[in-house]
């Protein structure tokens, strides 16, 4: 696989695995975006999320905007030269400047089987639904929220006994593994995005 130019933008856990195998992969992860530090616990100190960890233990450049709206930080968004951006819950809103800079677009790990749970609390609604699998999309990042054609998606099992955070955990590292083949495949010209059914569409609010 010829090592491409990314650029990672991620906030939580969820987001931790997909960071992980791209550097195994061997991609040169030219920034890292997240959201800022926030306050919390006892002493309400400042702390950094999850991936802003994990990318300055890896030495990787960490950038925390609290907007991407304005044409500074879309400037410096272009600057990068990115081959692709990869999008893993990141928490904030990709104007077009964004979207339209990496080479191959901005691709999105997405825990549901997109179009069904479009949203913010994917694997809750499939749990509270009573679902008898979900599993991890990729897709290519539109203006609209997760309604982007799809690259790859694999499904999975919902056992009776099934926790959020088991299936958090579980879909996590799937969609890791999900979004290496994807970025080899597209890359190569194997992979064609593939427009959502529009008569399957179902919403994730927030619990």
């Amino acid at each position: 696989m010829v090592p491409l130019r990314l650029i990672f933008m991620g906030t939580p856990d969820f987001a931790v695995p997909t960071l992980d195998a791209l550097v195994d992969a061997g991609h040169h992860v030219v920034a890292v975006y997240c959201q800022p530090p926030r306050r919390s616990g006892r002493g309400q100190r400042l702390r950094p999320s999850p991936v802003h960890a994990r990318a300055e233990a890896c030495g990787l450049d960490v950038r925390t905007p609290v907007s991407l709206k304005g044409t500074g930080e879309q400037a410096a968004f272009a600057a990068l030269d990115a081959d692709a951006a990869v999008i893993a819950a990141y928490g904030l809103i990709l104007p077009n400047a964004v979207l339209d800079a990496p080479r191959l677009g901005c691709v999105n790990v997405h825990a549901s089987l997109l179009p069904r749970w479009r949203g913010a609390a994917p694997i809750q609604r499939a749990i509270l639904a009573g679902d008898s699998e979900t599993g991890v999309t990729i897709m290519q990042v539109v203006e609209e929220v997760d309604a982007g054609p799809t690259l790859l998606a694999q499904a999975i099992p919902i056992g009776p006994r099934a926790t959020a955070a088991e299936l958090h955990d579980e879909l996590s590292v799937l969609g890791a593994k999900l979004m290496v083949e994807t970025l080899e495949g597209y890359a190569a010209g194997r992979l064609a995005p593939t427009p959502q059914p529009v008569d399957a569409i179902t919403y994730a609010a927030k619990l």
